[in-house]
């Protein structure tokens, strides 16, 4: 074959939208090449957040686009996830940011003070699967949060310990009582999403056919017994609700309704919780002090979480057999990370022009507990920055002169 034949056939697979083996589709992004233009900086329409390999791999192998035709190695990542994966042109990439909130917040504060990006009109999808409250939702269940509460921010007694009257061994911080505002916030308790955007991702997520198996669908029907648990004995659907962060992976219905008083409790009443995982406020912590440094905007954030597990038991199942059992969700929870994320996607991306690189002005707060990037929320002390930005001052730091001795 000569050389020119064979510049043609890899320009025409190119052309074509092959990548790596896979064969574009009609339905499929345009293939454009990243770097076309001047500024030589990644600068994503979405970008996908994951927190371990099955959440990172639901994006793999799709035919609407290929978020492994770049990979771009970006130092501060995960040790186990060193590289972003994006698109041909660069309009949709992806991370898997590890594991807990150490790994989530120190992973996005990477990428969100890397120069290979330009992140100020990024919308960012957290994209992950969840245990979830069977008061509101069932296995295989897409939820999307307005509010995320670091819920296991709290004192904690040994629950053989706890006072008497103490449901748990969870105390707000400088309370005395379960029930007590915190009196000491740290700021990253509670996080407040655009909900104008919510509502937005809500639609274009109920196109989507969600998957669902036999295993999930006799699980899910051991809660029918309670009427509370309506909603867990239904099929998978798409649901607006909050969620729960904690480090620790708990399960039961005692701490269950210690963490759903707690959203409650520290959003003033607002917080419908439901799902529960480990890395949303790292992740949302991350981004606003990315949006404080002026490189993210943080009205552009979406949390979405699927639903792999019962954060509770059944009638009659005790909590161990709740942690250590079967998890029939587990799967249809990945598959519907992407049967539900794509349609936002695929939205944002399409209607990009004419609606999503303007922004969704939203209606609400959106912010943390502090007030941090202006406004004041309904929720804690209100702005502790009098309604203003908190101000990111950048100084310039000399040593001292040198007052003698050796070099």
């Amino acid at each position: 074959m000569s050389w020119t034949l064979a510049v043609v056939l890899l320009v025409s697979l190119v052309q074509l939208g092959y990548n790596g083996g896979r064969a574009g589709t009609a339905a499929a992004l345009p293939v454009r090449h990243w770097g076309d233009g001047k500024d030589t900086k990644i600068a994503p329409k979405v970008f996908i957040l994951g927190m371990f390999e099955d959440e990172g791999s639901a994006w793999h192998n799709i035919p609407e686009f290929d978020v492994l035709a770049r990979n771009i190695t970006v130092p501060g990542l995960s040790p186990r996830f060193p590289s972003v994966h994006c698109t041909l042109a660069g309009d949709v990439c992806q991370l898997v940011a590890g594991e807990g909130e150490i790994n989530a917040a120190a992973s996005l504060t990477a990428l969100a003070l890397s120069p290979l990006f330009s992140l100020t009109k990024t919308y960012f999808l957290i994209a992950g699967i969840a245990g979830v409250s069977p008061r509101a939702a069932t296995l295989g269940s897409a939820t999307f949060a307005r509010f995320a509460v670091q819920v296991a921010l709290q004192y904690e007694f040994d629950a053989r310990e706890r006072p008497p009257g103490f449901p748990t061994g969870y105390v707000p911080q400088g309370a005395s009582a379960p029930g007590e505002y915190p009196r000491t916030l740290y700021g990253t308790e509670v996080f407040e999403l655009n909900d104008a955007l919510r509502q937005r991702a809500l639609g274009m997520a109920r196109t989507a056919v969600l998957a669902d198996d036999a295993p999930s669908q006799a699980y899910r029907a051991r809660y029918a017994a309670r009427p509370e648990f309506a909603a867990a004995a239904g099929p998978p659907g798409v649901v607006a609700c909050d969620t729960a962060t904690a480090d620790t992976f708990w399960t039961g219905a005692l701490l269950a309704a210690a963490f759903e008083n707690a959203a409650r409790l520290f959003t003033n009443g607002s917080a419908a919780y439901c799902s529960a995982q480990q890395e949303d406020n790292a992740v949302l912590g991350a981004l606003l002090r990315g949006a404080l440094a002026g490189r993210v905007d943080f009205a552009r954030v979406v949390v979405m979480r699927t639903a792999s597990d019962f954060d509770r038991p059944f009638p009659g199942q005790s909590a161990a057999a709740n942690l250590f059992g079967d998890t029939p969700g587990f799967g249809i929870a990945v598959e519907n990370i992407r049967a539900a994320g794509v349609p936002v996607v695929m939205g944002i991306v399409e209607h990009w022009e004419d609606t999503f690189e303007a922004g969704v002005e939203p209606s609400n707060y959106v912010g943390d507990i502090y007030g941090s990037l202006g406004g004041a929320p309904d929720y804690g002390p209100g702005s502790l920055f009098g309604g203003k930005k908190a101000l990111v001052e950048q100084r310039e730091q000399r040593l001292p002169p040198r007052t003698g001795g050796a070099d």
